[in-house]
């Protein structure tokens, strides 16, 4: 007998204006970011040309992992992705450390891309590079992304669409035009040197695939989350997959053992070859675009997880509040971005970065495992749920797979994330004195 959960009255305010489309640009726009730009030589450097091993490997970890997102976002359509599905699976506690580990992870993330962002467009202006004209951009930045998605979901999907398409062309460019220029000997793969060589590459690749997370967030905000959310997942991956493998092999055989050498910008390297200077400025303005578009689709879906943090009584209600007009959760759009400015104008996350790799593939983990959990309970909230080939055992796998990349991490990561998850517990152990306080004053 199917558990439906009802889904909570706010909810019904918001519009549901997400589809298959929007939802896989949004999740190629979260996942291509300004790191592709950069990949090619730090996998040259790790691997060199077995790089196709590395790459195989990643996949087929990442295919397990966004299975297990696409079985637990058909069963849950709740705002707030990894945290619903969580929530739903394991009860509050869990689910508040995997949406605060998330958050954590998509603030820094949002941080250390608008800094990059703006050094690199301080090449240009120097005029940027002054601390006041520094911080008014970084101010104007995320407010012209805040106003944007305010003004409805739509618009702010729609403003991922162009941004996604507006990043890819600088890339299917590099690949449709420099793939007539490879020397056919510089991609011979050759096999790895150990095992060892391909976890080390793999372990640099998969955060190369992060990015799925971000995008599920606004699941109340979809349309048909049942057939969504599989399609858009496995589409996304199918995009992101081709322009990696192939950018890499266009990279590799253009510059050859050069790619290794050239760690800051490889594939403007790569296209100042076959198409001179004009090759070099697209590439370096085509990792601006992908760092805007980035930051673009952070502020349309993590605002969402403030949004149900506060329906769910975990921060304060305000957050929770929906714009009368436009339908979106207004009030948590702007304190996400404007949380994201201070910390990029501040520039204070220093080793809180290191949490990001591990708070993710924690969030993961705990992810995957609620899949299996919701599968077996057999949890639904809109429509019939995606049940992929091997059922129940694609959870245990990916939860293995999690495992094993997890292992890898330093102990001064695992560190900094107990303290934060510590943290996490006293705010959420306080809210629920609160919440016993204040019942036991009304029954009084």
């Amino acid at each position: 007998m199917p558990t439906t959960r009802p889904l909570p009255t706010g909810e019904a305010a918001l519009v549901r204006a997400i589809g298959v489309r929007t939802l896989t640009a949004s999740i190629v726009n979260s996942t291509i970011g300004a790191g592709i730009f950069v990949l090619p030589a730090v996998v040259a450097a790790s691997i060199g040309t077995a790089a196709p091993f590395a790459y195989a490997a990643c996949a087929g970890t990442i295919a397990l992992i966004v299975t297990c997102f696409a079985m637990a976002g058909s069963r849950v359509s709740l705002t707030g992705g990894v945290y619903a599905y969580v929530e739903t699976a394991f009860g509050p506690y869990l689910g508040f450390l995997a949406g605060i580990l998330y958050w954590l992870s998509a603030l820094f993330g949002a941080a250390t891309v608008a800094s990059a962002l703006v050094s690199s467009m301080g090449a240009a202006v120097p005029a940027l590079a002054l601390p006041v004209a520094r911080a008014l951009f970084i101010a104007a930045l995320f407010g012209i992304f805040a106003w944007l998605n305010v003004r409805g979901v739509s618009v702010g999907a729609r403003t991922v669409e162009l941004v996604t398409v507006a990043k890819l062309l600088p890339l299917a460019i590099f690949v449709g035009v420099g793939m007539f220029f490879v020397h056919a000997d510089a991609i011979r793969p050759t096999l790895p040197t150990s095992a060892h060589s391909v976890g080390a590459a793999v372990i640099t690749l998969i955060f190369a695939f992060v990015g799925t997370e971000v995008a599920l967030v606004p699941s109340g905000e979809f349309k048909d989350p049942a057939r969504t959310v599989p399609r858009s997942i496995y589409l996304a991956l199918g995009v992101v997959a081709f322009f990696y493998m192939a950018i890499q092999l266009v990279a590799s055989g253009v510059l050859g053992p050069a790619l290794a050498q050239g760690a800051a910008t490889p594939l403007a390297n790569a296209s100042a070859v076959f198409l001179g200077e004009a090759g070099r400025n697209v590439m370096l303005a085509g990792a601006m675009i992908s760092m805007a578009g980035y930051l673009s689709g952070d502020v349309l879906s993590s605002p969402r997880l403030l949004y149900a943090f506060g329906r769910d009584g975990l921060l304060p209600p305000v957050l929770a509040k929906v714009h009368d007009r436009y339908r979106t959760p207004a009030n948590a759009i702007v304190a996400h971005a404007a949380i994201c400015a201070a910390l990029t104008i501040l520039g204070t996350f220093g080793k809180l970065l290191l949490m990001a790799n591990v708070a993710v593939l924690s969030m993961y983990f705990l992810c995957c495992a609620a899949a299996w959990q919701l599968a077996r309970r057999d949890v639904r909230t809109d429509g019939e749920p995606f049940v992929p080939p091997g059922g129940p055992l694609i959870p245990v796998l990916a939860c293995a797979a999690v495992a094993w990349v997890l292992s890898n991490a330093t102990l001064e990561e695992f560190e900094i994330e107990g303290a934060v998850i510590v943290a996490a517990t006293m705010v959420f152990a306080l809210h629920r004195l609160r919440r016993k306080t204040r019942t036991a004053m009304a029954g009084s």
